[in-house]
């Protein structure tokens, strides 16, 4: 069963009169949870956005850089976008809910935040307004303020990655704690742990960008500092 046809049957499941945020009160175990994470990335990523009626196959595009939707999917894809929109809930009753769907479990908070940034940037700019919506979800997730810079670092390019922005660290940190985040992040975006974190297999390679990312962040470090060390 692919995960598009368990997120139709979450859907079908709401009563009459419920919003989509009832959803997230019903899956808290897995295999559910990698469901629940779909949805969320997809209905935070539907209140972000700006345009009105209903979800266009454009639209649809974006989220198929995070999840592998196929053809046959985009249907049920574009059913949770404007359900989230015409929801009377708010990102913020959203963002909530799905913190407590995933309260034990910090990584995927950072997963659903990575997703987002990915759906922001699609069309090649970040408005003040997407990075207002961003900041406040980080902020209900409980995320530091450092996961959330790192992330923008990534992700924004208007201007060349602050290479410890991107591992979290501060740029006088000592290398044995830079190389301590570079191990971490690297071991948090190994496969195996995403999925046991709840992502979705669709999603996982959204790693592959991550773990591209902090090797290049080390990297420049390393040449950097070996460039001190030597001069």
């Amino acid at each position: 069963m692919s995960i598009w046809t368990r997120i139709s049957d979450a859907l079908s499941a709401l009563r009459g009169g419920e919003g989509l945020s009832a959803v997230f009160d019903r899956l808290r175990t897995p295999p559910e949870r990698s469901v629940g994470f779909t949805i969320a990335v997809i209905a935070l990523g539907a209140k972000m956005a700006k345009a009105d009626g209903q979800v266009t196959r454009d639209e649809v595009t974006a989220f198929r850089e995070v999840f592998q939707i196929a053809a046959e999917d985009e249907a049920g894809a574009a059913r949770v976008f404007n359900l989230a929109r015409q929801d009377v809930a708010g990102f913020e009753d959203y963002a909530r809910r799905i913190k407590s769907l995933f309260s034990q479990q910090d990584g995927t908070l950072c997963d659903v935040m990575e997703g987002l940034f990915h759906i922001a940037m699609a069309d090649g700019n970040y408005h003040p307004g997407e990075d207002a919506f961003l900041a406040r979800v980080a902020e209900i997730f409980g995320l530091p303020e450092a996961s959330f810079r790192s992330l923008r670092a990534r992700f924004v390019k208007d201007a060349p990655p602050d290479p410890y922005a991107v591992l979290g660290v501060a740029p006088d940190a000592p290398m044995e704690e830079v190389r301590a985040a570079w191990r971490r992040s690297v071991r948090e975006s190994h496969p195996d742990r995403l999925q046991a974190r709840g992502v979705p297999p669709e999603a996982v390679r959204m790693a592959e960008k991550r773990l591209v990312d902090i090797n290049r962040a080390w990297a420049e470090i390393s040449a950097a500092q070996g460039s001190l060390v030597s001069s």
